[in-house]
């Protein structure tokens, strides 16, 4: 069952990572018309419009986006069926054709239906139609039908599929808007509390993917918050809107970079520079463009009281900006590209003083880590046994005689996970590798950690992951090259 949530969070991945096009779209036409919403610029109202058109399709980029992550060949057919299977439903079950269905006026129509284009009906017509891909893509069907055989059939199975799943959601589908409404009113009634807590589990779920689950119900709308979607377009109360995200950016600009900083001032002497061209590059990365990955998985496994901490923290941090009603967004995560983008948007509220909360964190993130650290003698980036240490400096020297570095941290990796005889499938997501193994104990987790990686996570009996960091798809590449040959 984690196997299967892990991948329906990485499906998720190609999908969210369009949002950036969108916030850089909509940033500078709020930028160039703050007040005006287009309504002063031609200019301004193309770009919005622009991006609007993206953030107000989410369901739709889900419903295709997982359809293909979760088909087993990665095929357009797969993401056509999911296109496929979101129409029949949402048209089946929109307020107009349920006002039919009824015999009622559509004034008369459980609200639910008014939102039965979100993100939830998205994501459940990509499961279904990478199922129907899954089973039929390769159906030969007889002579008389063959033109409607194998990947043809994969449209008209997930159709057919999804009226049968429209008759489920006919009375399903009321019930659990209601349950998510609440879920999400009993999290927004608290104010700043919520936020906080939203932000404590928030961090907590990333080793496990469900992350994904808890930010749909606050950030698109599956229960009406919309904190994304209403942020950029304006639609909300100012002060309030996006309190949901404007926390992130003390954490993810200040709070972790500080704490690679005080990982690599902790570092043992003779591992401080390779501990330094991790750090460096994950840290910027956080900074830049919020993409937090590279350091979280470097200390997640290897000191777990730590992470506690660090997600703690971040939980105080959204507190803290709700409270104040200190507010930004972001299109994609909270760095500095959309902090930047974001500040000139109508619902920014003070945007600037998350600056300062993140000089402040930042201050906390550094000291607390380094004493925490020290203290407990947490073995993060540097801090490995001497053993570790020996294996490692044996690879620099491989790694420096290869002019590929990239093909040879692959081909290391490749190795260290036990080759063509133990691998069984290959994938990856925005910073991880995504592995099934034969046989867990016939990988050499001492050899892939030597090439340098921020850190490994076995998530089952035969699955794992390798956390590279944001040239992933180049070591995917690499890897798939090998297992051709």
């Amino acid at each position: 069952m984690m196997n299967y949530v892990q991948k329906l969070g990485r499906s998720l991945m190609l999908p969210v990572a369009v949002l950036p096009a969108a916030a850089i779209l909509m940033g500078i036409g709020y930028w160039i018309d703050p007040s005006g919403w287009g309504s002063g610029s031609v200019i301004a109202a193309f770009l919005i419009k622009a991006g609007a058109s993206i953030i107000d399709n989410i369901p739709i980029l889900f419903a295709v986006g997982v359809a293909l992550g979760m088909s087993k060949d990665k095929d357009g057919s797969a993401a056509l069926s999911g296109l496929v299977a979101f129409l029949v439903t949402t048209t089946l079950l929109s307020t107009g054709t349920v006002a039919l269905l009824q015999g009622v006026d559509a004034s008369a129509v459980d609200p639910a239906f008014g939102k039965i284009e979100n993100a939830f009906v998205g994501i459940i017509s990509g499961i279904i139609a990478s199922i129907m891909y899954n089973r039929f893509s390769h159906v030969k069907l007889p002579d008389a039908l063959a033109f409607f055989s194998g990947k043809r059939l994969v449209p008209i199975m997930s159709a057919a599929s999804m009226l049968v799943a429209s008759a489920v959601l006919f009375y399903v589908w009321p019930v659990v808007y209601s349950g998510l409404v609440s879920f999400g009113t009993s999290i927004s009634d608290l104010g700043a509390a919520g936020a906080g807590l939203y932000g404590f589990f928030n961090r907590l779920l990333i080793p496990t993917g469900l992350h994904h689950a808890l930010n749909s119900v606050f950030w698109f709308d599956v229960a009406g918050i919309n904190d994304i979607g209403n942020f950029w377009a304006g639609t909300g109360e100012k002060g309030v809107t996006g309190m949901y995200q404007a926390g992130f950016f003390p954490v993810m600009m200040f709070g972790l970079p500080a704490a690679a900083l005080a990982m690599y001032h902790t570092a043992k002497t003779k591992r401080k520079k390779q501990a330094a061209s991790l750090l460096l590059a994950a840290g910027f990365a956080s900074f830049f463009t919020g993409v937090t990955e590279p350091i979280e998985f470097s200390f997640m496994f290897l000191a777990p009281a730590l992470y506690v901490v660090h997600a703690a923290l971040t939980g105080v941090s959204l507190f803290i900006a709700s409270l104040f009603e200190w507010t930004a967004g972001f299109g994609f995560s909270a760095g500095f590209v959309d902090f930047v983008l974001s500040s000139r948007l109508p619902l920014a509220n003070m945007p600037y003083m998350l600056i300062l909360q993140g000089v402040v964190f930042a201050l906390i993130y550094y000291f607390l880590f380094r004493f925490l650290i020290t203290k407990f003698n947490f073995k993060t980036p540097g801090r490995e046994d001497e053993d570790m240490d020996a294996v490692n400096n044996d690879k620099d020297d491989k790694v420096s005689a290869d002019k590929d570095e990239v093909a040879t941290m692959a081909k290391e990796i490749y190795d260290g996970l036990g080759g063509d005889a133990n691998v069984v499938s290959v994938d990856n997501c925005v910073t991880r590798l995504r592995l099934e193994v034969k046989d867990m104990d016939a990988v050499d987790q001492n050899k892939i950690k030597a090439t340098g990686v921020p850190g490994i996570n076995v998530v089952g009996a035969n699955n794992i992951q390798v956390i590279v960091g944001t040239q992933v798809q180049f070591v995917a590449d690499e890897i798939q090259k090998i297992r051709k040959n």
